[in-house]
């Protein structure tokens, strides 16, 4: 009988449990612009150097420089006076200088006045002329222009213009000085890869760990970049397009510059959103550019992150008539690669987190032809990761990193990195000199449930959280086939008011009825207890009771795992559902829809059955662990089984990490009730 896939069973996985920790809130730096070279910028320091000097000049040789403007009334008074030497008009306009200073205002704060100006005022004739030829005032008079100069009309109705054309001209000369031309308006055309060589942040396989099997496909590729001439003299030719798939995180980009790195070529790298614009034909213009890079830069490697964006099936949606950008991006993509001469040397990387939602002419032979799976890590692959990142960082002698291995499953590679800085962060904040074990049990803890809340709960709400949590880790330590109870606490993390942790002795591939089905008796212990103990339940097992619906409803639509509907998948993966409308081949008929929901609701009613079962039969355990959780607030896994009068069995790979493991209980102690109660 064949087994799934492994994409497959990861969709299991995935399915069961969404996230490594199940915990609601879990949280999980860019490089300065680059500034354009002097050179770009000398045009613009210019240009406002010039400004600055016209404005200077303008506002130092202005008509009526040095001059003060005093009133008309003044200036009468003072030609009757005879105090004014000379006057000149334009129009209305007088300027002139007295003969004697005249202050002006007539105040201690004005000041002497010997060149003025001012204006007449058109109220009618008043003889100013007859009495300013009787003074002996020396009168002059400037002829009035009619219309603009020509030089400024020439600077008004051709400046705006030759500008532009000089802009034009100076940007096409940088592009040409950069290597191309401006390939679209102001360059939109020309492709954004980074490129990355050889002598710079140079990245090998001895960078990347844990996915040992992916390196040994990949190294084909970096053999034929090496010595292609071996290849071609057997007659083979290397793949064009290698696609990597997998969960994100997992280091498919990391593995693609490692390639780069072992086969010591030029690395181009783009995301395939930065070829898309609101300019139709601007990605496949960027696309033409990459792929002319690249071939001249031969042998090189182009690597496409995110493919999704632009490789999504074509004919799902509406289009624009022929001119949906996406789509002609998509196309010219694959006319590149057909296009290719299998001796340029040049090869396609691409990654993805979504392989089912790109069209299939991708994925022909001559494209890319061939698809690794990255799938996370297991023990072994995590150590060696942890190995990896802790390369720079000084280690104390308590921290042994198979055992944080072993107590982090489900963790990819970027969360490890992520570990490793937390607890050399964690260690710096309480000043130690390296890196201590209790340094990564406090870094896990704050990764997957947050910091402490420091929060003051009642008596009664205390206690009513130690039972829930109680009720986790009882039915955790006596359920046949649980996961084992690595840490019980009370104290509020995050939006959690407890918490209970499990994690495997071994890493899961494939999960059993009987599993599933303990998974969700435990899940529902916290509300359990609550029944059991106060006869009445509260809001905290909200996210408990949204975990084993999950679980029981893929158990009923998609695993096969309920008698009544048989051996038949009718839900879809989680993230690959769709919008089905009513009446297609693919809508669920309502019968359907009422046996998948009445089917969960048995599997659950009978767990949570068990789960009281259970816990009655064990009500002098749950009372003790109940009690040492409001003593202590927080216990791990000897003390827990020990309080419980339970045997835990032993096992070399637990490990003394007792931060680390999965939650199976979500932060199931909701402060307030969630907005529909």
């Amino acid at each position: 009988m064949e087994r799934r896939p492994q994409a497959e069973r990861d969709h299991t996985r995935e399915a069961l449990d969404p996230s490594p920790w199940r915990v609601e809130g879990s949280r999980r730096a860019e490089t300065p612009p680059v500034r354009p070279p002097w050179r770009a910028r000398s045009f613009w320091v210019v240009l406002l150097v010039v400004l600055v000097i016209n404005y200077v000049l303008g506002a130092a040789l202005a008509p009526g420089t040095g001059r003060v403007s005093v009133p008309y009334t003044l200036f009468r008074a003072q030609v009757q006076a005879g105090n004014v030497a000379d006057v000149e008009s334009k129009n209305d306009e007088i300027q002139g200088g007295f003969r004697k200073e005249v202050r002006y205002p007539k105040s201690q704060d004005g000041q002497e006045v010997k060149r003025f100006q001012t204006v007449r005022p058109s109220l009618g004739d008043d003889g100013l002329l007859t009495l300013l030829i009787d003074k002996g005032v020396a009168v002059n008079a400037k002829p009035v222009q009619q219309g603009r100069p020509w030089w400024e009309t020439l600077l008004v109705g051709f400046g705006p213009t030759l500008l532009l054309v000089g802009l034009f001209v100076l940007m096409a000369r940088r592009a040409a000085a950069a290597g191309g031309g401006l390939g679209g308006l102001g360059g939109l055309g020309r492709s954004r890869a980074k490129r990355y060589e050889h002598s710079e942040q140079r990245t090998t396989f001895a960078d990347v760990a844990g996915i040992d099997e992916v390196k040994e496909e990949l190294a084909e590729i970096v053999e034929f970049l090496r010595a292609p001439d071996r290849f071609r003299a057997l007659g083979a030719t290397i793949p064009k397009g290698v696609l990597l798939t997998g969960l994100p995180g997992t280091g498919k980009t990391l593995l693609a510059r490692a390639v780069a790195g072992e086969a010591d070529v030029p690395f181009f790298s783009m995301s395939a959103s930065e070829f898309i614009e609101m300019v139709v034909g601007v990605g496949a213009s960027r696309v033409r550019d990459l792929f002319e890079q690249a071939k001249q830069a031969a042998p090189a490697i182009i690597f496409i992150d995110e493919l999704d964006a632009i490789g999504r099936a074509r004919g799902g949606g509406p289009v624009m008539g022929g001119h949906d950008e996406r789509e002609q991006t998509l196309n010219q993509i694959l006319t590149e690669m057909d296009g290719f001469d299998p001796r340029t040397g040049v090869i396609v990387l691409a990654a993805t987190n979504r392989p089912d939602i790109l069209d299939p002419a991708l994925l022909r032979p001559g494209r890319f032809d061939r698809r690794v799976m990255v799938n996370p890590p297991d023990r072994d692959g995590r150590a060696a990761i942890l190995k990896v990142h802790t390369r720079s960082v000084p280690l104390a002698d308590d921290v042994d990193l198979d055992q944080v291995a072993s107590q982090t499953p489900g963790m990819v590679g970027a969360d490890l990195r992520n570990l490793v800085n937390e607890a050399a962060l964690t260690a710096a904040r309480h000043r130690h000199e390296r890196v201590e074990l209790a340094d990564f049990t406090e870094a896990l803890s704050r990764i997957i449930l947050g910091s402490e809340r420091r929060i003051t709960l009642s008596p009664e709400e205390r206690k009513r959280t130690a039972y829930h949590e109680a009720g986790h880790a009882i039915l955790g330590m006596v359920e046949p086939g649980a996961d084992p109870v690595r840490k019980v606490s009370i104290v509020p993390r995050g939006r959690a008011l407890g918490v209970t942790f499990q994690s495997p002795d071994i890493e899961r591939y494939g999960y059993d009825v009987a599993y599933l089905r303990g998974r969700i008796t435990g899940a529902l212990g916290g509300r359990a207890a609550e029944e059991l103990v106060y006869g009445d339940i509260t809001t905290g097992a909200e996210s408990d009771l949204e975990q084993v619906t999950r679980i029981a409803r893929q158990m009923v639509g998609r695993w096969g795992m309920s008698d009544a509907v048989g051996p038949v998948s009718i839900l879809p993966a989680p993230g690959q559902e769709q919008v089905v409308l009513p009446g297609s081949a693919d809508a669920l008929s309502e019968a359907t829809r009422n046996l998948v929901e009445s089917e969960t609701r048995r599997i659950v009613d009978e767990c949570y059955a068990r789960a009281l079962k259970k816990l009655r039969d064990n009500r002098v355990r749950l009372d003790r662990l109940a009690a040492a959780l409001l003593e202590h607030e927080t216990l791990d896994e000897l003390d827990a089984y020990q309080v419980a009068g339970l045997e835990r069995a032993q096992d070399g790979a637990r490990g003394e990490l007792t931060a680390a493991g999965r939650v199976v209980t979500e932060p199931s102690r909701a402060k307030s009730p969630p907005a529909s109660t």
